[in-house]
């Protein structure tokens, strides 16, 4: 009698988990534009045969990158911190069950290579590949794309998580508090407006 494997079903990815909210939707779409921008310089950094060049690279990539998107989310120290206690209390159990060591923290280089440790085996595989001419090159720098996007896909999907478990209210981006503060402004100083 033959076993065969039991395949493990799929995890949806951020934007299937966050189906049905569009400010949620959105967020994960902007968060995916700075990620794909960030991966394609680690891939371009990982074709230059300079080893240690890229984990330097990702390393910086993810230190700019996974702020802005806790920022999207409003998973930011700061932005947590203005949330009142029992919305704090209700991010950290739903940090806690998404198991992520990013989410509301400032994000250093010991975190970051914490985060990064998911990927350990591209270290080896893409720093070896780098000694291979051209076609070493070109896996090297397809690996460190295909890392970047991994890493940045599990951490979108943490805040997505995160944001639906805790019932966040995502931050208004710079755009619509600036023109909602402009609209106020001129409602106030109308000249039909009376004063009450």
């Amino acid at each position: 009698m033959k076993f065969l494997p039991v395949r493990k079903p799929r995890e949806p990815d951020a934007l299937e988990l966050a189906h049905g909210h569009s400010e949620l939707e959105q967020a994960v779409l902007k968060s995916r534009r700075l990620l794909h921008k960030r991966a394609v310089v680690a891939g371009v950094a990982g074709a230059i045969p300079v080893p240690g060049l890229d984990w330097a690279v990702d390393a910086a990539m993810l230190a700019r990158l996974l702020p802005k998107i806790n920022e999207e989310f409003g998973l930011t120290p700061q932005q947590i911190d203005k949330l009142d206690s029992k919305e704090k209390e209700r991010v950290q159990k739903a940090v806690a069950m998404a198991g992520s060591v990013i989410i509301g923290r400032v994000v250093t280089r010991d975190l970051i290579f914490r985060f990064a440790r998911t990927i350990g085996l591209r270290l080896t595989t893409a720093q070896a590949s780098k000694y291979v001419p051209f076609a070493g090159q070109l896996i090297s720098g397809a690996l460190g794309y295909a890392a970047l996007r991994y890493l940045g896909e599990q951490h979108i999907r943490d805040c997505v998580k995160v944001v639906r478990a805790a019932v966040l209210a995502l931050p208004a981006p710079e755009r619509r508090v600036a023109m909602s503060y402009s609209k106020t402004q001129a409602a106030d100083h109308s000249p039909d407006r009376v004063p009450g």
